[in-house]
């Protein structure tokens, strides 16, 4: 498989990590998921998210996931694998393992310790060190990890850090990062590296129109992510946002803290994706209450689907 480069474009969807009602790993749902991603026309994967509950895994188990989505995939589509950890040496030990087992690149969260636009640029050095040659993705994810990295800083980290290849842009409100990151770029100030947005896609639209190269997320119907993507890139910005409004309100569900991925995986699991729609302990469930919101969101949804002819 080739590895992952600046030139990265498309869909990358952020996979669920299928469990059993019991919370082992269920790896006959992990080949149907795969096949079901790569049948909607995603460009890659990517495994060992934090909304593939990557943090609930053994070390073993991981290697065992990213093992068997490589093993089904047999090179057709690239694999980013989240690397994340509390320090060098578990991230580096993980990394070198998928890589050897065929993945395309690494992606790696700071830590919330980082405080300083200065401790932001050491931790990216040093994982460019630590990695080698090895591509990887930078997730700039403040919402969750508490840490917020400047234009600026990220700019520098693309001079000095060769390896960084692509910006995994999660900033909130964001726009305005991918237009400074872009314009760094067509000045010749910095390399142009790839940005595909996460968010659950929720501004996808508009991160295209800032200059993003498309989606690093997840969601129950990554066919959104794929349309809009293909729409906006062909120039039919109006078919892009039209077809973005018909999954509008599903994918601002789904953003919920808390219970958004018990949502996702039991549209996942109703769709016949996965078997179980269960989270691995610790982990939310939906009530009769919230299943009823979900019925109703997708019942509206394929309504407006059909008034779109998508």
């Amino acid at each position: 498989m080739a590895r992952l480069t600046e030139n990265a474009k498309g869909v990358y969807v952020i996979a669920v990590t299928p469990f059993s009602d019991e919370g082992a790993l269920d790896f006959a749902s992990i080949d149907s998921m795969v096949d079901f991603y790569e049948s909607v026309g995603v460009t890659g994967l990517t495994v060992l998210g934090q909304l593939g509950e990557a943090p609930k895994l053994t070390a073993e188990e991981s290697r065992a996931v990213v093992e068997r989505v490589l093993q089904r995939l047999d090179g057709r589509l690239p694999v980013v694998v989240g690397v994340s950890a509390p320090g060098l040496a578990p991230m580096q030990e993980l990394a070198e393992a998928v890589m050897d087992q065929g993945a395309a690149g690494v992606m790696v969260a700071p830590p919330w310790t980082i405080r300083t636009d200065d401790q932001a640029f050491a931790f990216y050095q040093s994982v460019g060190e630590a990695l080698g040659d090895t591509p990887f993705v930078l997730q700039d994810y403040p919402l969750t990890t508490n840490v917020t990295i400047a234009p600026k800083v990220i700019e520098r980290i693309i001079k000095e850090v060769p390896n960084c290849v692509m910006l995994k842009h999660e900033d909130w409100p964001g726009l305005s990062k991918i237009t400074a990151l872009r314009a760094s770029g067509d000045k010749g100030e910095t390399r142009r590296i790839s940005i595909l947005c996460g968010n659950g896609g929720l501004f996808l639209p508009e991160e295209m129109g800032r200059g993003a190269d498309g989606a690093m997320t997840g969601f129950c119907y990554p066919e959104m992510m794929v349309g809009v993507v293909r729409a906006y890139t062909t120039g039919n910005v109006d078919r892009a946002h039209d077809i973005f409004d018909a999954y509008l309100p599903l994918a601002r569900y789904e953003q919920q803290q808390g219970i958004g991925l018990a949502a996702r995986k039991y549209v996942l699991a109703k769709r016949g994706v996965i078997k179980s729609a269960a989270l691995r302990k610790p982990g939310a469930k939906l009530s009769p209450l919230d299943v009823k919101d979900v019925e109703r969101l997708l019942a509206r949804q394929a309504l407006r689907l059909q008034e779109i002819g998508a």
